[in-house]
């Protein structure tokens, strides 16, 4: 078990996809919506949108401290996280897509940070084993684009 540095809590209330969420400190107040791929109307965001989110957010942050770490200096970075909902083997299943922008850095750099991030970020540490996470590193030095799944 883990000692909590902090804990955030919100609430769902109404209809799930189709209802609305908010944290206990009123920062986060949103309406939900089925996607409309999914035949919804669209009409609000959805928790695939809102993990996406936080987990590109969460996986910034590793990737700033590692570099730190490293004495890497990070200039525009940025984590597009995507998040996909499908259906697996037994109920409802997501796949994360982290595309991780480096730009002037080194194709073997960018990897070895990703990598790093990878281990640190608690979303990574929590999903580890339970969907599957593909890494993307996108540098405009060397090869664009390429993964870095080998590395996890």
């Amino acid at each position: 078990m883990i000692e909590a540095l902090y804990t955030a809590s919100a609430t769902s209330t109404g209809n799930g996809r189709n209802g609305s969420v908010r944290s206990d400190n009123g920062r986060l107040d949103f309406l939900l919506a089925m996607p409309v791929e999914m035949g919804g109307s669209g009409n609000g965001t959805n928790p695939e949108e809102l993990f996406a989110a936080g987990y590109a957010a969460c996986f910034h942050s590793a990737l700033f401290m590692v570099a730190r770490e490293e004495r890497v200096s990070l200039v525009d970075s940025a984590v597009t996280s995507e998040v996909g909902l499908g259906t697996g083997e037994v109920g409802f299943g997501l796949a994360v897509t982290l595309r991780v922008s480096l730009p002037g850095l080194e194709k073997d750099i960018a990897d070895r940070l990703i990598a790093r991030a990878h281990q640190v970020c608690p979303y990574s540490n929590a999903t580890r084993g339970n969907i599957e996470v593909n890494l993307e590193a996108l540098t405009t030095v060397g090869p664009e684009r390429e993964s870095v799944e080998s590395l996890i």
